[in-house]
């Protein structure tokens, strides 16, 4: 697909590397190595379906992006290629433009952003980690005494979810649902599509429920807000707030087990290894984040960006896994990780993850982590470490499976 406001004779995009398919799924850090040096720190690509875009490969190029908003924004109606694309593109619930405070920009963003940064940040992280540890321990129950488990669906995904319904005032009851549509909704396809519509729906049914019946839970914090959500505003920040917070944080959990059980560096205090913890999960946003791509940011004006011609309204994917393993800021990937916390994996700047939200899925993740470690000390991985299978997306790293054996009990 050439874009529409190029020839096919000048089209940079002829030559460009697509980021789906089995070859990017299974090595998407090869893919990112050929692109940056074929191209530079920002690459022509294609996504699904053949739809252009730039992908931001740098450190400092994503920094840069990040850092200014006034010329790469958030809102996505400005984009060029709108009319190249169908109205089924499963990747169309993450470009289409939401009254969410994902697609806002300048003091709008500011006003609600900030809104639901303080929503997270009144969580009570005592009482969230005790709800965690009885969590786990309620799942491990489920399985510990089979001597056999398939840790990403009896575990990892589960977790974040049902810590969410905790801070959304949901009833528990309603999370297999939710688990199914927000783990398809971060696939591709029209289960995908689908899948979000869902999400949405129950998410505008429980703001008008805590509308009526407000409680101490998030969606009732910024009704009562003095910026004046709308249901519709609060039902799609809840939608981006869970669906940014519960698959990440999920495979976050599931990459730094993963790590664990297979690096002989961690292997070594598995079994009394909470100093290990911190480490893998620190490691695990350097050189596997949950999130290796994002999108993203489309150019207000024509402009440069790491030695590529941007155009007016062009979408930039910002590569967050790529720019965490610059050999320009990281000549050796894989050293220096341990307490350092300059990854991109947050992103950066006003749309970055707030930092409540960071706290929040850092706790889940340690306590998730421990609670294992605690109650199945020999875990072991049941299949060799190429056998596993990495979830097909582009915006998301983790497993389909994590199979484990252990001393039932």
């Amino acid at each position: 697909m050439i874009s529409p406001h190029r020839s096919p004779a000048d089209d940079p995009h002829a030559d460009a590397a697509t980021l789906y398919g089995p070859r990017f799924q299974n090595n998407p850090a090869q893919v990112y190595r050929e692109m940056r040096r074929k191209h530079g720190a920002v690459a022509p690509v294609l996504l699904e379906g053949g739809v252009p875009a730039w992908c931001v490969l740098g450190y400092r190029e994503v920094h840069h992006v990040t850092s200014n908003p006034g010329l790469f924004g958030r809102d996505s109606r400005r984009w060029n290629c709108w009319n190249a694309v169908s109205h089924d593109w499963s990747l169309r619930p993450y470009v289409a433009y939401q009254p969410s405070v994902a697609f806002t920009e300048g003091d709008e963003h500011r006003r609600r952003g900030g809104a639901l940064a303080e929503a997270l940040a009144d969580v009570d992280e005592f009482e969230l980690r005790t709800q965690v540890e009885r969590i786990c321990d309620r799942l491990i129950d489920g399985f510990a005494g089979r001597g056999e488990a398939d840790l990403i669906a009896e575990y990892t995904h589960q977790i974040p979810l049902l810590a969410l319904l905790k801070i959304y005032g949901l009833r528990e009851d309603e999370a297999p649902p939710l688990i199914r549509d927000v783990a398809r909704s971060g696939e591709e396809g029209e289960e995908a599509i689908q899948a979000h519509e869902r999400i949405v729906a129950r998410m505008l049914k429980l703001a008008k429920e805590k509308r009526r019946n407000p409680g101490r839970d998030v969606p009732s914090f910024l009704q009562a807000h003095p910026v004046g959500f709308t249901d519709h505003e609060i039902a799609t920040d809840l939608f981006v707030t869970m669906g940014a917070g519960y698959l990440t944080t999920s495979d976050w959990i599931g990459n730094a087990i993963r790590l664990m059980l297979t690096d002989e560096r961690f292997a070594v205090t598995l079994s009394g290894g909470r100093r290990s913890v911190g480490q893998a999960l620190d490691e695990v946003l350097w050189e596997d984040t949950p999130t290796q791509n994002f999108v993203g940011r489309w150019a207000t004006q024509d402009t440069w960006l790491g030695g590529q011609r941007i155009r007016e309204g062009d979408l930039l994917v910002l590569g967050l896994a790529a720019a965490n393993t610059d050999p320009l800021v990281r000549p050796d990937c894989g050293t220096g990780t341990v307490g350092n916390q300059a990854h991109l994996s947050f992103s950066h700047g006003e749309h970055g993850c707030p930092f409540p939200a960071q706290e929040i899925a850092r706790l889940i993740t340690t306590t998730s982590i421990e609670v294992l470690l605690d109650r199945l000390p020999d875990v072991a991985l049941a299949v060799a470490p190429d056998a596993l299978v990495w979830r097909p997306s582009v915006w998301m790293r983790g497993l389909t499976a994590l199979p484990v054996t252990f001393t039932g009990c």
